[in-house]
Protein backbone atom coordinates (compact mmCIF):
# COMPACT_ATOMS: atom_id res chain seq x y z
CA UNK A 1 0.00 0.00 0.00
CA UNK A 2 1.30 3.45 -0.74
CA UNK A 3 0.21 6.72 1.20
CA UNK A 4 -0.50 10.13 -0.94
CA UNK A 5 -1.99 12.85 0.95
CA UNK A 6 -3.49 10.79 3.35
CA UNK A 7 -5.38 8.36 0.67
CA UNK A 8 -4.47 5.33 -0.05
CA UNK A 9 -3.28 3.06 -2.97
CA UNK A 10 -3.09 -0.68 -3.70
CA UNK A 11 0.71 -1.14 -5.21
CA UNK A 12 -1.06 -2.24 -8.30
CA UNK A 13 -2.80 1.03 -8.92
CA UNK A 14 0.35 3.28 -8.30
CA UNK A 15 3.02 1.06 -9.92
CA UNK A 16 2.39 2.75 -13.66
CA UNK A 17 2.57 6.29 -12.16
CA UNK A 18 5.63 6.16 -9.88
CA UNK A 19 7.83 6.91 -12.91
CA UNK A 20 5.93 9.74 -13.06
CA UNK A 21 5.98 11.38 -10.29
CA UNK A 22 9.64 10.50 -9.45
CA UNK A 23 9.94 12.52 -12.81
CA UNK A 24 7.66 15.35 -11.45
CA UNK A 25 9.51 15.71 -8.10
CA UNK A 26 12.79 15.87 -10.00
CA UNK A 27 11.70 18.65 -11.99
CA UNK A 28 10.64 20.58 -8.54
CA UNK A 29 13.70 19.84 -6.67
CA UNK A 30 15.46 21.26 -10.09
CA UNK A 31 13.71 24.39 -10.00
CA UNK A 32 14.36 24.56 -6.62
CA UNK A 33 18.28 24.56 -7.01
CA UNK A 34 17.88 27.07 -9.93
CA UNK A 35 16.38 29.30 -7.37
CA UNK A 36 18.33 29.19 -4.43
CA UNK A 37 21.61 29.33 -7.32
CA UNK A 38 19.58 32.62 -8.56
CA UNK A 39 19.42 33.89 -5.11
CA UNK A 40 23.00 33.61 -3.92
CA UNK A 41 24.04 34.86 -7.74
CA UNK A 42 22.10 38.20 -7.04
CA UNK A 43 23.87 38.13 -3.55
CA UNK A 44 27.64 37.33 -5.50
CA UNK A 45 26.12 40.31 -7.81
CA UNK A 46 25.34 42.80 -5.02
CA UNK A 47 29.04 41.80 -3.08
CA UNK A 48 30.66 43.05 -6.54
CA UNK A 49 28.62 45.99 -6.67
CA UNK A 50 29.25 47.44 -2.65
CA UNK A 51 33.05 45.93 -1.85
CA UNK A 52 34.98 48.64 -4.04
CA UNK A 53 33.42 51.02 -1.73
CA UNK A 54 34.62 49.25 1.43
CA UNK A 55 38.21 48.60 0.25
CA UNK A 56 38.25 52.10 -1.69
CA UNK A 57 38.42 53.34 2.12
CA UNK A 58 41.71 51.95 2.77
CA UNK A 59 44.81 54.37 1.43
CA UNK A 60 47.26 53.46 -1.35
CA UNK A 61 46.32 49.82 -1.27
CA UNK A 62 42.51 49.75 -1.48
CA UNK A 63 42.37 49.85 -5.40
CA UNK A 64 45.20 46.80 -5.48
CA UNK A 65 42.92 44.39 -3.55
CA UNK A 66 40.80 43.52 -6.44
CA UNK A 67 37.31 43.76 -4.12
CA UNK A 68 35.19 43.01 -6.98
CA UNK A 69 36.96 39.65 -7.73
CA UNK A 70 35.90 37.26 -5.23
CA UNK A 71 32.13 37.43 -5.11
CA UNK A 72 32.79 36.37 -8.74
CA UNK A 73 35.13 33.37 -7.77
CA UNK A 74 32.81 32.27 -5.13
CA UNK A 75 29.96 32.65 -7.18
CA UNK A 76 31.27 29.82 -9.65
CA UNK A 77 32.47 27.61 -7.19
CA UNK A 78 29.35 27.53 -5.19
CA UNK A 79 26.43 28.04 -7.59
CA UNK A 80 28.46 26.80 -11.11
CA UNK A 81 30.35 27.90 -13.83
CA UNK A 82 27.17 29.52 -15.83
CA UNK A 83 26.25 31.87 -12.59
CA UNK A 84 29.68 32.72 -12.27
CA UNK A 85 30.12 33.63 -16.15
CA UNK A 86 27.08 35.95 -16.10
CA UNK A 87 27.84 37.88 -12.17
CA UNK A 88 31.43 37.96 -13.68
CA UNK A 89 30.49 39.64 -17.03
CA UNK A 90 27.47 42.12 -15.76
CA UNK A 91 29.45 43.05 -12.76
CA UNK A 92 31.94 45.69 -13.70
CA UNK A 93 29.99 47.07 -16.90
CA UNK A 94 26.63 47.28 -13.77
CA UNK A 95 29.20 49.71 -11.53
CA UNK A 96 30.65 51.35 -14.76
CA UNK A 97 27.02 52.43 -15.86
CA UNK A 98 25.44 52.79 -12.60
CA UNK A 99 28.48 55.10 -11.42
CA UNK A 100 30.87 55.80 -13.84
CA UNK A 101 33.46 53.62 -11.86
CA UNK A 102 35.11 51.91 -12.73
CA UNK A 103 35.48 53.78 -16.64
CA UNK A 104 33.28 51.60 -19.71
CA UNK A 105 36.21 51.79 -22.15
CA UNK A 106 38.47 50.03 -21.88
CA UNK A 107 38.59 49.42 -18.58
CA UNK A 108 35.37 48.23 -17.64
CA UNK A 109 35.10 46.44 -20.86
CA UNK A 110 38.29 44.49 -20.46
CA UNK A 111 37.25 43.86 -16.81
CA UNK A 112 33.96 42.05 -17.82
CA UNK A 113 35.89 39.53 -19.79
CA UNK A 114 38.23 39.02 -16.95
CA UNK A 115 35.28 38.48 -14.51
CA UNK A 116 33.31 36.23 -16.77
CA UNK A 117 36.43 33.85 -17.05
CA UNK A 118 36.79 33.95 -13.26
CA UNK A 119 33.42 32.48 -12.53
CA UNK A 120 33.21 30.37 -15.54
CA UNK A 121 36.25 28.55 -14.53
CA UNK A 122 36.41 28.52 -11.08
CA UNK A 123 33.02 26.93 -11.54
CA UNK A 124 34.05 24.12 -14.32
CA UNK A 125 37.13 23.76 -13.06
CA UNK A 126 35.95 23.00 -9.04
CA UNK A 127 33.44 20.39 -10.54
CA UNK A 128 35.93 18.72 -13.02
CA UNK A 129 39.10 17.90 -10.53
CA UNK A 130 39.08 15.14 -8.01
CA UNK A 131 37.84 16.04 -4.45
CA UNK A 132 40.57 17.03 -3.16
CA UNK A 133 41.75 19.86 -1.34
CA UNK A 134 44.57 20.40 -3.64
CA UNK A 135 41.77 21.02 -6.14
CA UNK A 136 40.46 24.65 -4.69
CA UNK A 137 43.78 25.81 -5.38
CA UNK A 138 44.66 24.42 -8.47
CA UNK A 139 41.11 25.61 -9.89
CA UNK A 140 41.77 28.84 -8.59
CA UNK A 141 44.96 29.22 -9.53
CA UNK A 142 43.96 28.35 -13.22
CA UNK A 143 41.32 30.54 -13.15
CA UNK A 144 43.21 33.37 -12.04
CA UNK A 145 45.86 32.52 -14.82
CA UNK A 146 42.88 32.71 -17.48
CA UNK A 147 41.00 35.65 -16.61
CA UNK A 148 43.77 37.58 -16.53
CA UNK A 149 45.13 35.92 -20.11
CA UNK A 150 42.22 36.96 -21.09
CA UNK A 151 41.90 40.84 -19.81
CA UNK A 152 45.69 41.28 -21.34
CA UNK A 153 44.02 39.90 -24.97
CA UNK A 154 40.63 41.91 -24.51
CA UNK A 155 42.83 45.26 -23.75
CA UNK A 156 45.21 44.38 -26.55
CA UNK A 157 42.57 44.47 -28.73
CA UNK A 158 41.04 47.78 -27.86
CA UNK A 159 44.23 49.32 -28.26
CA UNK A 160 43.63 48.16 -32.21
CA UNK A 161 46.24 45.26 -31.56
CA UNK A 162 49.24 47.88 -31.33
CA UNK A 163 52.20 46.18 -29.29
CA UNK A 164 53.31 49.90 -28.21
CA UNK A 165 50.31 51.16 -26.83
CA UNK A 166 49.76 48.09 -24.53
CA UNK A 167 53.04 46.89 -23.87
CA UNK A 168 54.03 43.31 -21.43
CA UNK A 169 55.53 45.99 -18.73
CA UNK A 170 51.81 47.25 -18.82
CA UNK A 171 50.25 43.74 -18.84
CA UNK A 172 52.44 42.75 -15.87
CA UNK A 173 51.72 45.42 -14.31
CA UNK A 174 47.73 45.55 -14.21
CA UNK A 175 47.36 42.15 -14.33
CA UNK A 176 50.07 40.78 -11.94
CA UNK A 177 52.25 43.79 -9.86
CA UNK A 178 49.67 46.14 -8.80
CA UNK A 179 47.12 43.54 -7.79
CA UNK A 180 49.53 41.45 -5.77
CA UNK A 181 47.79 42.38 -2.50
CA UNK A 182 44.27 40.87 -4.15
CA UNK A 183 46.34 37.81 -5.30
CA UNK A 184 47.61 36.84 -1.80
CA UNK A 185 43.76 37.50 -0.54
CA UNK A 186 42.21 35.58 -2.81
CA UNK A 187 44.95 32.97 -2.59
CA UNK A 188 44.32 32.70 1.56
CA UNK A 189 40.88 33.57 1.61
CA UNK A 190 38.98 31.57 -1.37
CA UNK A 191 40.18 28.18 -0.59
CA UNK A 192 39.37 28.31 3.59
CA UNK A 193 35.87 29.38 2.65
CA UNK A 194 35.33 26.76 0.28
CA UNK A 195 36.57 24.17 2.43
CA UNK A 196 34.65 25.13 5.12
CA UNK A 197 31.46 25.54 2.83
CA UNK A 198 32.51 21.82 2.10
CA UNK A 199 33.33 20.39 5.83
CA UNK A 200 29.97 21.50 6.77
CA UNK A 201 28.18 19.46 3.55
CA UNK A 202 26.80 23.24 2.51
CA UNK A 203 28.56 23.11 -1.33
CA UNK A 204 27.82 20.13 -3.56
CA UNK A 205 30.17 19.62 -6.39
CA UNK A 206 27.56 17.68 -8.61
CA UNK A 207 25.18 20.80 -8.28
Amino acid sequence: MRYYEGVVFSEEITAPFCFLYREKKGLSMKKQNDLVKLALASMFLALAFVMPFLTGQIPQIGSKLCPMHIPVILCGYICGAPWGLVVGFIAPLLRSVTLGMPPLFPTAFAMAFELAVYGLMSGLLYRLFPKKTVSIYASLVLSMIAGRLVWGFVQFCCMGLDATKFTFSAFWAGAVANALPGIVIQLILIPVIIAVLEKVKLLNKNL
